[in-house]
């Protein structure tokens, strides 16, 4: 089922997520839920805050970038992480244009590191201790960011993020359009 996303301005963005169990009720359907979401939505990742749920769990599928340059295996990287956390992120930064099913119609130079170890569960319950880089440790960092109550315009410049505030402030009393469902803040 394709979920509502939640905007700027709900609080539940701003949380920090809690750890899930295995016997997480509804789990595997929130799942499921959470990808035909971000497909309908035309995103590559989607966090559980995204859609009202505080748990440290997101979703990756970035087949639709499969042709950004030097990134050729963008194709298969499609995964569930569950109570990730990011235990390292080296080299240099880099900049690029970020967006968020959160925040419609914003996009935003962001610089990030270009390396990050993460650990999480996949939705069988297998642990994981991994590496990524490039575009794959970018859409990782965006998406645990989320778990941690941060938003891609609290790393932008702040001249930036002063210039797009009216946009900010619209969005947060319910003017924004979007190709998808979402869920703006009570007024």
């Amino acid at each position: 089922m394709v979920l509502p996303v939640y905007v700027y301005g709900m609080s539940v963005l701003r949380k920090v997520a809690r750890e899930i169990d295995r016997d997480e009720e509804g789990l595997d359907q929130l799942i499921e839920d959470m990808y035909e979401t971000m497909e309908a939505s035309e995103g590559v990742g989607l966090a559980a805050p995204q859609i009202g749920k505080s748990i440290r769990l997101f979703v990756v599928d970035a087949t639709r970038m499969e042709d950004v340059d030097d990134e050729p295996d963008l194709g298969d990287f499609k995964k569930v992480f569950i109570n990730p956390y990011i235990t390292g992120e080296w080299d240099d930064k880099w900049s690029f244009s970020e967006g968020c099913l959160s925040i419609p119609n914003i996009r935003e130079d962001v610089s990030r590191h270009s390396r990050v170890r993460i650990e999480y569960y996949d939705e069988n319950w297998e642990f994981h201790d991994e590496e990524y880089d490039g575009v794959k440790a970018r859409i990782i960092q965006h998406e645990y960011d989320h778990l941690d109550g941060k938003l891609f315009v609290d790393l932008i410049n702040p001249l930036r993020k002063k210039l797009i505030g009216p946009k900010l402030r619209a969005i947060s009393k319910g003017n924004a359009d979007a190709d998808y469902k979402i869920i703006y803040p009570k007024k």
